[in-house]
């Protein structure tokens, strides 16, 4: 499980690119059951808990309209619903022309979920915030999960970005 107490050490995420654009990957092992993660993921009363607004439904075609925590705005289609497995929104930013995919898929381990979530197409120049970003995220619903309020994303996202700006230098 993620803790914000440990610190900046703990990197969860790798940064990668497809045809030019940014690609995000977070996983780590959260100890909650599988259910409780799903639901935690696509149902709109918790998601305000830990992420920020999103109204719509989490159903394969579904549209969504969102407003998180760290200021994101925007709408997303499901393209795919697999409950309890996998989730794939396709996003647009309020401020954006361009579409970002974000999948998470999800097994059992044990009592616990790993979680992977992935976020993909943005540019280059963005994929050191959206590391930490989703980083924030991934801590936020573990936390969530485990009884905890929200911490200070915002400084917590400034911990991680340096770790995720020399990952971006890395590729190039």
């Amino acid at each position: 499980m993620t803790d914000n107490a440990q610190g900046v050490a703990r990197i969860l995420g790798t940064l990668g690119s497809t045809d030019g654009k940014g690609v995000v990957r977070m996983q780590d092992r959260l100890d909650s059951p599988l259910d409780d993660v799903w639901t935690a993921l696509t149902e709109p009363e918790r998601l305000a808990r830990w992420l920020g607004t999103v109204e719509g439904d989490f159903v394969l075609g579904g549209e969504l309209r969102a407003q998180f925590f760290d200021g994101w705005e925007g709408t997303g289609r499901v393209e795919v619903c697999e409950p309890r497995q996998r989730v794939l929104v396709v996003t647009r930013h309020h401020r954006q022309s361009y579409e970002q995919a974000t999948e998470i898929t999800l097994a059992a381990d044990g009592d616990g979920t790993v979680l992977v979530w992935e976020e993909r197409g943005m540019s280059m120049e963005h994929v050191a915030p959206y590391g930490a970003g989703v980083q924030v995220h991934v801590e936020d619903l573990a936390g969530y999960l485990a009884g905890r309020e929200r911490g200070d994303g915002e400084a917590r996202w400034k911990e991680l970005f340096p770790a995720y700006e020399e990952l971006a230098a890395k590729l190039g």
